[in-house]
Protein backbone atom coordinates (compact mmCIF):
# COMPACT_ATOMS: atom_id res chain seq x y z
CA UNK A 1 0.00 0.00 0.00
CA UNK A 2 1.34 3.52 -1.04
CA UNK A 3 0.17 6.70 0.75
CA UNK A 4 0.60 9.72 -1.10
CA UNK A 5 1.54 12.23 2.25
CA UNK A 6 4.22 10.84 3.86
CA UNK A 7 6.46 12.01 6.61
CA UNK A 8 9.80 10.94 8.21
CA UNK A 9 9.59 9.82 12.05
CA UNK A 10 11.38 12.79 12.88
CA UNK A 11 8.17 15.02 11.19
CA UNK A 12 5.48 12.98 12.55
CA UNK A 13 7.05 13.30 16.03
CA UNK A 14 7.28 17.01 16.10
CA UNK A 15 4.05 17.30 14.44
CA UNK A 16 1.75 15.18 16.59
CA UNK A 17 1.45 14.95 20.18
CA UNK A 18 2.76 12.26 21.89
CA UNK A 19 -0.40 10.18 22.45
CA UNK A 20 -1.47 11.23 18.60
CA UNK A 21 2.05 9.45 17.33
CA UNK A 22 1.20 6.78 19.81
CA UNK A 23 -2.06 6.00 17.78
CA UNK A 24 -1.43 7.09 14.40
CA UNK A 25 2.14 6.27 14.10
CA UNK A 26 3.00 3.05 16.16
CA UNK A 27 -0.91 1.59 15.95
CA UNK A 28 -2.01 1.79 19.68
CA UNK A 29 -5.50 2.37 20.86
CA UNK A 30 -7.01 4.69 23.62
CA UNK A 31 -8.56 3.72 26.65
CA UNK A 32 -12.93 3.53 26.16
CA UNK A 33 -14.96 6.40 27.31
CA UNK A 34 -11.61 8.59 27.21
CA UNK A 35 -11.16 10.54 23.66
CA UNK A 36 -12.61 13.47 23.14
CA UNK A 37 -15.19 12.61 20.24
CA UNK A 38 -16.95 9.73 21.40
CA UNK A 39 -19.71 11.59 22.96
CA UNK A 40 -19.48 14.39 20.30
CA UNK A 41 -22.85 15.52 18.70
CA UNK A 42 -21.81 18.47 16.49
CA UNK A 43 -22.59 18.83 12.70
CA UNK A 44 -19.20 18.63 10.40
CA UNK A 45 -16.29 16.49 9.15
CA UNK A 46 -13.99 14.21 10.96
CA UNK A 47 -10.31 14.78 9.66
CA UNK A 48 -7.16 12.94 10.10
CA UNK A 49 -5.37 14.60 12.99
CA UNK A 50 -1.82 13.94 11.32
CA UNK A 51 -2.74 14.82 7.43
CA UNK A 52 -5.93 16.95 7.77
CA UNK A 53 -7.59 14.95 5.39
CA UNK A 54 -11.62 14.62 5.49
CA UNK A 55 -12.79 11.15 6.88
CA UNK A 56 -16.06 10.61 8.09
CA UNK A 57 -19.53 13.20 8.09
CA UNK A 58 -21.30 13.28 11.66
CA UNK A 59 -24.27 12.34 9.59
CA UNK A 60 -22.84 8.87 9.43
CA UNK A 61 -21.48 8.78 12.87
CA UNK A 62 -23.63 6.67 15.61
CA UNK A 63 -23.75 5.82 19.17
CA UNK A 64 -22.38 2.40 19.35
CA UNK A 65 -21.71 1.78 22.93
CA UNK A 66 -18.20 1.09 22.76
CA UNK A 67 -16.60 4.40 24.23
CA UNK A 68 -15.16 5.24 20.88
CA UNK A 69 -16.56 7.29 17.95
CA UNK A 70 -18.24 5.21 15.56
CA UNK A 71 -19.35 5.79 11.96
CA UNK A 72 -21.04 3.24 9.47
CA UNK A 73 -19.08 4.90 6.41
CA UNK A 74 -16.28 6.92 5.16
CA UNK A 75 -16.87 10.47 4.02
CA UNK A 76 -16.08 9.16 0.29
CA UNK A 77 -14.69 5.71 -0.73
CA UNK A 78 -11.48 6.81 -0.93
CA UNK A 79 -10.88 8.17 2.52
CA UNK A 80 -10.08 5.00 4.69
CA UNK A 81 -8.31 2.28 3.38
CA UNK A 82 -8.41 -1.06 5.20
CA UNK A 83 -6.05 -3.58 6.06
CA UNK A 84 -5.87 -6.99 7.73
CA UNK A 85 -4.30 -6.85 11.27
CA UNK A 86 -3.19 -10.00 12.79
CA UNK A 87 -2.10 -8.69 16.17
CA UNK A 88 -3.22 -9.24 19.75
CA UNK A 89 -4.48 -13.26 18.79
CA UNK A 90 -7.58 -11.66 16.55
CA UNK A 91 -7.62 -11.09 12.93
CA UNK A 92 -9.34 -7.35 11.98
CA UNK A 93 -9.98 -5.09 9.69
CA UNK A 94 -7.40 -1.72 9.95
CA UNK A 95 -8.73 1.21 9.25
CA UNK A 96 -6.33 3.93 7.85
CA UNK A 97 -6.33 7.11 6.34
CA UNK A 98 -5.93 6.55 3.18
CA UNK A 99 -4.12 9.58 1.87
CA UNK A 100 -1.25 9.26 4.72
CA UNK A 101 -1.35 5.96 6.08
CA UNK A 102 -2.31 6.59 9.46
CA UNK A 103 -3.71 4.02 12.05
CA UNK A 104 -7.18 5.14 13.02
CA UNK A 105 -8.85 2.09 14.47
CA UNK A 106 -10.70 -0.96 13.15
CA UNK A 107 -13.47 -1.92 11.01
CA UNK A 108 -15.90 -4.24 11.94
CA UNK A 109 -19.07 -6.18 10.33
CA UNK A 110 -21.43 -5.44 13.58
CA UNK A 111 -22.79 -1.70 12.08
CA UNK A 112 -26.30 -0.47 11.86
CA UNK A 113 -27.85 0.03 8.29
CA UNK A 114 -27.36 0.65 5.49
CA UNK A 115 -23.64 -0.48 5.72
CA UNK A 116 -23.90 -3.31 8.46
CA UNK A 117 -20.06 -1.63 9.31
CA UNK A 118 -19.23 -0.01 12.41
CA UNK A 119 -15.76 1.77 11.42
CA UNK A 120 -14.58 2.08 15.48
CA UNK A 121 -12.18 5.36 15.72
CA UNK A 122 -9.96 6.40 18.22
CA UNK A 123 -10.51 10.44 18.93
CA UNK A 124 -6.38 11.07 19.23
CA UNK A 125 -6.53 10.33 15.43
CA UNK A 126 -9.60 12.54 14.79
CA UNK A 127 -9.46 16.49 14.61
CA UNK A 128 -13.43 18.25 13.88
CA UNK A 129 -14.56 20.69 11.70
CA UNK A 130 -17.56 22.35 11.95
CA UNK A 131 -20.37 22.47 9.83
CA UNK A 132 -20.51 26.08 8.88
CA UNK A 133 -24.60 27.99 8.64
Amino acid sequence: MRFDKTRTDAEWRAELSPEQYRILREHGTERAFTGQYWDHHEQGEYLCAACGEALFSSAAKFDSGTGWPSFYRPLNTDAVAEKTDTSHGMVRAEALCHHCGSHLGHVFPDGPAPTGLRYCINSASLTFQKKQD
